[in-house]
């Protein structure tokens, strides 16, 4: 393993007994929600698959078709696991297949997506608790699961039915996570309680998932950090009907782990090669430009948690219309808000902008703005360079630019059968896409947005 991955997993397999070792065993080990699907419809699922996708895998081994799945969809290895399967690289030949990070798999081999589904991703290639899975396909992969379970005559779960109506995600690494909050809560009281109301349409819209490794600077939760942050916050996505109010009070200590051991990530440091001099004269102008909004780094750094107005940030404002008054009230009054880190409630009912994040681990986190739509650190710094339509090349990172690996191209290949491929392309002019706003960097000469990007890799 690469040394920068163990300053991410360190509290994934150190300290056990403590409360963040807890809680990474909770969100890996225990099913908090109905299971998704069984090993056995993983196992088939590469027969949903491309001819040409299909008949590779079908000369492939058995554990060579597994790793083709895995990053098909932007699943991992968990830390500390080998690659190969039974019996290669070390592994114990009675410990069966690789477990994916991002699903717990029980002993009778039912499949849970867990939060590290959307956080838990990797970097340089290795598996990172708490990173955005930049590589995460949940709407290919659920429609594919469908069509296998169809094929074996399987039942079909909440996920596979529901996604017919509610998109998971138009783009590989973004979800339609803030809608699936509010359709969860849209059904409960205040209380919990599951109550009947008529179906809600939402403004569904794709979002890049933040890095939990920022978790222990922010005092509110999402982008426009209208929620306080809390352990019961955490247990919204939880809000399935066969989870009762009694199901979130009995498991509430749990979380007060899980929030412990989200407190305690750290970024990975940058293990590439890094002009001091440069990045010196770059903190120097980042110190002036940037950090009234991202905060200072280093002994006495401080982070300011500002909220910057719309007409002052200008990015894509459909998330911050998305979430209405009365759904951000309706959080407010509810159970999960009674939670927060101080006695009061302080749910921000009608933000006007979008909170600046941290930029700690900032070249281990791309793409980068909200919605995902910027590739690379250079591109954030050269507003008007980014590119319309862009796809990724292939998994691994831009070193020269910092982020990922892209092409600008005119639009979508829609004739590639593959409807994966089709999907690792980012096209800003869709809706809830738009790349454009955060043009305080025109200001700068290039020299100094040369010295600012080698600063960032410090970060």
């Amino acid at each position: 393993m690469l040394s920068f991955g163990f300053v991410v997993v360190l509290v994934a397999v150190t300290g056990a007994g403590t409360g963040a070792e807890r809680g990474y065993r909770l969100l890996t080990e225990t099913p908090l929600l109905p299971p998704d699907f069984s090993e056995e419809v993983f196992q088939e699922v590469w027969r949903s698959w491309p001819e040409s996708l299909r008949e590779e895998a079908e000369r492939a081994t058995p554990e060579r078709r597994r790793e083709m799945a895995f990053e098909r969809y932007g699943l991992t290895r968990r830390p500390g696991e080998a690659t190969g399967g039974p019996g290669e690289d070390g592994v114990d030949p009675d410990a069966g297949p690789v477990k994916p990070l991002q699903y717990v798999v029980d002993d009778a081999g039912n499949w849970t997506m867990n939060c590290l589904a959307c956080h838990g991703g990797s970097v340089l290639g290795e598996p990172a608790p708490g990173a955005p899975n930049n590589r995460f396909d949940l709407q290919t992969m659920t429609e594919e699961i469908r069509r296998t379970k169809l094929r074996l005559g399987k039942p079909l779960s909440r996920m596979d039915l529901g996604s017919l109506v509610i998109p998971l995600g138009t783009t590989v690494g973004t979800t339609n996570a803030v809608v699936f909050g509010q359709g969860l809560m849209h059904y409960r009281d205040a209380e919990l309680n599951v109550v009947e109301r008529p179906p809600e349409s939402f403004d569904h819209h794709d979002m890049d998932a933040p890095a939990w490794w920022h978790f222990h600077k922010r005092t509110h939760l999402y982008i426009d950090g209208f929620a306080e942050k809390g352990h019961r916050g955490l247990m919204q996505f939880m809000l399935v009907p066969e989870n009762g109010p009694d199901f979130f009070r009995r498991r509430e200590d749990d979380f007060r782990d899980v929030f412990a051991y989200l407190s305690s990530l750290r970024p990975p440091k940058y293990p590439g090669e890094i002009d001091r001099g440069l990045a010196e004269t770059g903190r120097g102008v980042f110190n002036e430009s940037c950090a009234e909004c991202h905060g200072t780094y280093g002994p006495g750094g401080s982070y300011p948690n500002r909220r910057v107005p719309m007409d002052e940030i200008g990015t894509d404002a459909v998330r911050l219309r998305a979430l209405s008054p009365a759904g951000r009230q309706k959080y407010a009054d509810s159970w999960f808000a009674e939670g927060g880190e101080t006695d009061e409630r302080s749910t921000v009912i009608e933000p006007d902008g979008y909170v600046a994040p941290p930029l700690d681990g900032v070249w281990a986190s791309p793409p980068y703005f909200h919605n995902g739509s910027v590739p690379t650190l250079w591109h954030v710094l050269h507003p008007d360079r980014r590119p319309t339509v862009w796809h990724r090349i292939d998994d691994s990172m831009d070193h020269d630019r910092i982020g990922l690996r892209v092409e600008e191209v005119e639009g979508v290949d829609w004739g590639n059968p593959d409807v994966a491929a089709r999907r690792r392309y980012f096209d800003t002019r869709r809706y809830g896409k738009g790349n454009g706003g955060h043009d305080f960097p025109a200001a700068l000469d290039d020299s100094e947005r040369r010295a600012v990007l080698e600063y960032l890799k410090t970060l």
